[in-house]
């Protein structure tokens, strides 16, 4: 207990001396930059996404903490639409071999998992994968499994929007004076870790199953 109350007097900490000294400059130098301080995140989320090793979670915060909530949820959650339905129309049209050459053989290990565990069958397990660390991989499997854009689009803007909000405004909140937005934000990701979780145990059933 005593160092769990460490860790929150550190964080909480941590994160007054952010808001008072590190950011306000950053942000300004972000202002300065205009548009292409989003275009920048934009790129390089859209380049993680696309190609999956790279990690692109942290670009959600940064998006919150740098640009604000609402244009770093626009700037996210557009880069994110655009980029994973690049890599499920490449996958769609191009199939395995070109893929694979793109993300590696470990990446399309992971997104072979995906691809033949026929998805598309399920819209609200398709979506809640979406929602995971692993929706870029999922896009790319769900191309390859042949399903169509009417039932990948709609479940990819739903989990777009369900996953890309908490995490943008735990950005926003923690770097900002407003508390009503950080305690939201801090609920909304607890919410979508318990998502996640879930989401991620009814995909392993299914695999056994399957097996």
């Amino acid at each position: 207990m005593l160092l769990v109350l460490l860790v929150l007097a550190g964080f909480v900490g941590l994160t007054l001396l952010a808001q008072a000294h590190v950011i306000p400059p950053i942000r300004q130098a972000v202002g300065a930059m205009g548009v292409w301080a989003p275009l920048g995140i934009m790129l390089l989320r859209g380049v993680s996404i696309v190609l999956p090793a790279l990690p692109s979670t942290a670009y959600s915060l940064f998006a919150g903490a740098l640009l604000g909530f609402k244009t770093g949820f626009l700037t996210i959650a557009v880069t994110d639409v655009v980029a994973c339905s690049i890599a499920f129309a490449l996958a769609r049209h191009w199939g395995r071999e070109p893929v694979r050459r793109l993300v590696g053989n470990k990446a399309m290990s992971v997104v072979e998992r995906f691809s033949s565990s026929r998805l598309e069958s399920n819209f609200l397990l398709m979506t809640g994968l979406l929602m995971t660390g692993f929706f870029d991989f999922v896009s790319y499997g769900l191309g390859l499994a042949g399903t169509s854009p009417q039932r990948f689009f709609p479940a990819l803007v739903l989990s777009v929007v369900v996953s890309d909000l908490p995490i943008v405004a735990l950005g926003a909140g923690v770097f900002d004076s407003g508390k009503a937005t950080l305690i939201a934000a801090v609920v909304g990701v607890f919410l979508l870790a318990f998502i996640q979780s879930t989401v991620r145990r009814r995909f392993a059933a299914l695999k056994q199953t399957k097996d």
